[in-house]
Formats: structure tokens, sequence, C-alpha cells
């Protein structure tokens, strides 16, 4: 039986337009790059054990989480090949770093100090130093890399495997004057280690860079949001079609549904949900969803957002609340109770993109797309049909 029809809600992941994307953006690579995919946040919402056997699939060379606990998922999963860790450890589970065979970004020299503590020095935990070049956020400071190095000279436990940034403004504009900058220090700082130290990968590159400046592109690429089907600003788009002189295409892969829980009709004049924040001015036919923020659907869209049914759209009424949202769906012709509803996709000829949510809630995909519970069902589809379930993608 098809496992939607049991479902109030769920997101449908197309394993096809994943493997568009990646397909797409490894063709913009100089072979032999490795191409790491960035399964951060739940896979940016998509279900971190949805997609990991879609890496295997697309020739993946490594995955980047962010956490101990994704590290652990990816595992889990089957994930045997290079796994690296983009944030910090609590010092007390560092040896599960070993233990999981990662490697890890490393930006202060007391956890490079435990890290070599808990290393098999027959097998020395992989490290990636990140340099400071201008974001200053995670950062090893100029003056403090000597000390670096001379601990990576004698450690046993630990090992250089590569050398790492990332760019403060490469995707919000076409000027990448600052990036280039960042670029420069970033060989300044990365030329001389890597002449003591052999086999060290650099790497910088993002979704963005990818796109618009292939010299940050090194050793290997960590993608993310392009990855699956959103571009990382209408500014990224502009500086890419201008670089290749003709466009590429992202297609988006996650589709977001429901099954509509009740339908109402309301008299004109009467107020709909919370606080009396909206008032029908016509006799009015409501739907009920058993969608709320609570599931990742912001309260900051509530009489500003749309659903789909049967392809048309249908805005939301009052106020959102944290199990339930509430749609105006008179102008929609044949719904009925159980009626599929689209909050994120497409349907027919309609559309709403996660671009579309992060205007509407001042924010940016990312964060629409990162809020998803992981809660919600993530059904791997081709071509329409459900080909894997994970029931609860997990916390």
């Amino acid at each position: 039986m098809d496992p939607r029809r049991s479902l109030l809600s769920w997101i449908e992941i197309d394993a096809d337009a994943l493997a568009h994307n990646l397909r797409t953006l490894r063709d913009l690579l100089t072979p032999g790059t490795r191409f790491q995919w960035v399964v951060k946040a739940n896979a940016y919402g998509h279900g971190l054990e949805t997609v990991v056997p879609l890496a295997w699939e697309n020739d993946v060379d490594w995955l980047g989480v962010h956490a101990l606990s994704e590290a652990e998922r990816a595992r889990r999963a089957g994930w045997t090949r290079p796994l690296y860790l983009l944030g910090p450890t609590a010092r007390t589970r560092l040896a599960r770093i070993r233990e999981l065979g990662l490697e890890t970004v490393v930006f202060d020299l007391d956890t490079l100090a435990a890290l070599d503590e808990v290393g098999d020095p027959k097998r020395p935990i992989g490290v990636h130093l990140k340099l400071e070049t201008g974001t200053h956020r995670q950062g090893i400071l100029a003056e403090d890399l000597p000390a670096f190095t001379r601990f990576l000279e004698r450690a046993r436990g630990v090992r250089l495997a590569g050398l790492a940034m990332h760019f403060a403004n490469i995707e919000d504009t076409t000027d990448h004057g600052f990036a280039r900058k960042q670029l420069a220090r970033f060989e300044e700082l990365s030329d001389p280690i890597r002449r003591h130290f052999a086999d060290t990968l650099r790497h910088t590159a993002c979704t963005a860079a990818v796109l618009t400046m292939p010299e940050t592109c090194f050793d290997m690429v960590r993608v993310g949001i392009g990855s699956y089907g959103y571009w990382p600003s209408r500014e990224t788009l502009v500086a890419c079609r201008a670089r290749l002189g003709h466009p590429i295409t992202l297609a988006p892969a996650l589709t977001w549904k429901a099954r509509i829980g009740q339908l109402r009709s309301v008299p004109s004049g009467s107020y709909v949900g919370y606080g009396c924040s909206d008032r029908v001015g016509r006799p009015t036919r409501v739907a009920v969803l058993p969608i709320g923020y609570s599931d990742g659907y912001d309260r900051g869209l509530s009489r500003l957002g749309h659903v789909l049914v049967h392809g048309r759209r249908a805005p939301i009424l009052g106020r959102i609340c944290m199990n339930i949202l509430m749609a105006d769906v008179t102008d929609v012709a044949e719904v009925g109770d159980q009626s599929e509803v689209v909050l994120l996709g497409a349907q027919g000829d309609e559309s709403v993109h996660a671009g579309d949510l992060a205007e509407q809630m001042q924010t940016i995909p990312y964060e629409v797309l990162a809020r998803l519970s992981p809660t919600l069902p993530r059904l791997l589809t081709r071509q329409g049909e459900i080909v894997a379930s994970n029931g609860s993608a997990g916390g």
C-alpha cells in the first residue's frame, strides 16, 4: 500500500532532482576535485537518512555534518566513506570522533591537544585547521598558526588532513572583491603549511563559490543548498550566468504535503482563529490542516502564506497555531475532507518556493528548509512513485 494513504502530513524527496543537482554542480569542477555533500541540519530538512543512499548512488566523495549526533546517524545509515565534522564537539566526547572514523575541523589548540590524547597513533585522527581570513566566526588567527603547526609536527594521535576557510560575503553580492581578499589571505596562510605537510586538502568553496568563483575550489568543495535545488541568492544566480554565459538549472527536491483534516463553512462576518485576527467578508469554506509552527510552518506566515489545493492557491486565514492552520478554499472546486494540500513545492501549474516563504518571513530559504520538523515522515520518490519510506527522520 502507498504509505501516503495513511499519513496526514509528510515530505516527499525527489531522488531524480537531487541527482540532477549533484551532477550539475559536479560538472562545474575540475576532474579530481573531491565533492563533499553537506547534510547538516537533517540534510537541510530533507532527512539525513533519506539522502545517504543517494550519496552512494551519485558518487559523492565525502559527507559533511555539523554535530557528532549527525555523524552517528550517517554511519548508522551505512555511510563508510570520509565524513567531515564541521562543528565543535564536547571535550568529553572527542574519543567518539576516533571511534566513528571522522575527520574534524579544529580552531583551538586545547581541542587539538585533547584529540591527540584520544587518537590512535596507528590511525591518527585527521584534523582540518580552519584559517581566519575575514569571517571571524570559527578560525585560527595568523599569529596563532605557528603554535598549531609546531604541535602537529610532534603529534602522534592526530595528523593534519586539511586546511579550510569560509567566505563571509560571496552569496549576497555580485561584487566578489571581499571574497577575493579572503582567498588571497587563505593562500598566504596555507602555502607555507602545505610545504611542510604533504597530502593536505585545501577546501574553501560552498555552493555560491562553486557557481561563481572556480578558483576557490582547490582540492575539495563543500556543497549544501545548491544540491537541494536552491540558489544561495539572486545575486549568485546573476553572477553565475554572467560567468558561464548560459543558464543552469537547479531543481528543488522537496515537497511538503498534508491532508485536509476538516472542512468548515463559515458565515460572512465571522472571525477565524486566535485573537480574532482575521474576519471573512463572505460565506467562506475553510480547510483546517494538521500543520503548525511546531512542524516548521512559521507563525510569521499568518495571513501571508498560501497553500496549494487542486493546483489553486488558497490563502492562509488567521494565526498559524502550534499544530493547526486554516486556509480559505472557497474558490477551489471539488475540495473534500482528506484532499491533498501542498505547503511547499509544486502542484499543477502553481508552486510555493522556499524563497517565497523566506521573503514573507524576512529570512532565507536555508532557514525555511532547516526548520522542517524531523518528526515529519520523509518519503523518497522517483517519477512520483514512492521507493523508500523513512517514517520519522529522527531528532
